[in-house]
């Protein structure tokens, strides 16, 4: 009934392919204050422009930077 190289698999089932997910980071959140920031900073004060387009860009370029470093799948 089970499969010798996969025995959680089901008669019939075929096994899913091994798929790597990437590593968990912070840029997505850190993306998204930065747009907050900057939204926030149109309305109020120069200087909270400034730290969200500061932010926005940082984490920008650090989740490119993550994606460029993985190892490619090919």
């Amino acid at each position: 009934m089970t499969d010798e190289t996969h025995p959680n698999v089901r008669q019939g089932w075929e096994p899913l392919p091994h798929e790597t997910l990437p590593r968990p980071n912070f840029f997505p959140a850190g993306l998204a204050m930065g747009i907050t920031f900057l939204l926030w900073g149109l309305i109020t004060s120069w200087v909270i422009l400034a730290v969200g387009i500061g932010l926005f860009w940082a984490s920008l370029a650090g989740w490119i930077y993550e994606i460029l470093r993985e190892p490619s799948h090919h």
